[in-house]
């Protein structure tokens, strides 16, 4: 079902200036880092239920007992990635802290909302700086956070789960901490199953500007689901190159489970 752009664009940008202001008082409110992000982060993901229903997305799960037997543990989430609205879905889900690129912090729009919902930032150009990024990121799991990793580097087409990078695993080995796999999968958009034909009204990747296909998207109603997938628990004779093929293999398979999708 199409929706009228100009009232629904007004609700939206209320919606998330609303939310920008609110996330910066909190930021600003609160003195002690750790708790300013577990501030940021339950405060976003109450915001992000509220907005995935202001968008027209209908969130389906499957596993959910895979991530509530991690309930108020640290771990490193690692999913697919075909959009900024991935961020939007996951966090409606569940408090979670998100490794995003520079690239996305540096955004006019997209950056001041990260960066008031607690995001961490890669550095994808400056491999010299990786071990320290690593670190950080394995410290903000072992200060009690689910940390959220999108291990191909960037978002995509959406036509399948391109091949890992693996590096960032080291947080995982760094942190001691289990893996929770996740997949994400556009399913329908205005009732029609997402194709060539549909797919870059959702996925946003390589030169596409922000607005424009923001605006694109509010139009529709789109339908996601999320799957939990069986957690890769923490072992010391594992190494992230193992990691990360063992957990793409696990998102990959569940990605393609069906040929309506892709």
């Amino acid at each position: 079902m199409r929706i009228s752009t100009l009232p629904h664009l007004i609700i939206n940008v209320s919606v998330l200036l609303a939310y920008y202001v609110w996330a910066w008082v909190l930021n600003a409110c609160t003195r002690n880092p750790v708790r300013r992000r577990q501030r940021a982060i339950r405060y976003t993901s109450t915001m992000c239920r509220v907005y995935m229903k202001t968008l027209g997305f209908d969130v389906s799960t499957k596993g959910w007992e895979n991530i509530e037997a991690l309930k108020d543990k640290p771990c490193l989430v690692v999913a697919n990635h075909v959009s900024y609205t991935d961020i939007l879905v996951l966090s409606s889900l569940q408090p979670l802290v998100f490794i995003t690129s520079v690239e996305m912090g540096n955004n006019p729009i997209l950056g001041r909302i990260t960066r008031v919902g607690g995001c961490l930032y890669t550095d994808r150009k400056k491999p010299v700086a990786l071990h320290q990024e690593i670190q950080r990121f394995a410290d903000t799991v072992n200060e009690g956070f689910k940390v959220v990793l999108f291990p191909e580097g960037t978002s995509t087409d959406g036509k399948t789960v391109r091949d890992f990078r693996s590096s960032l695993f080291q947080v995982a080995v760094a942190a001691q901490t289990t893996i929770q796999p996740v997949c994400i999968r556009y399913l329908t958009i205005d009732g029609q199953p997402m194709d060539d034909g549909n797919r870059d009204i959702v996925c946003w990747y390589g030169e596409m500007e922000f607005v424009p296909h923001f605006l694109k998207l509010l139009k529709r109603r789109v339908e996601v689901e999320v799957t939990f997938l069986p957690p890769i628990p923490y072992n010391p004779e594992l190494k992230r190159s193992q990691l990360s093929v063992q957990t793409r293999e696990l998102i990959l398979n569940t990605y393609h489970q069906d040929k309506g999708v892709v």
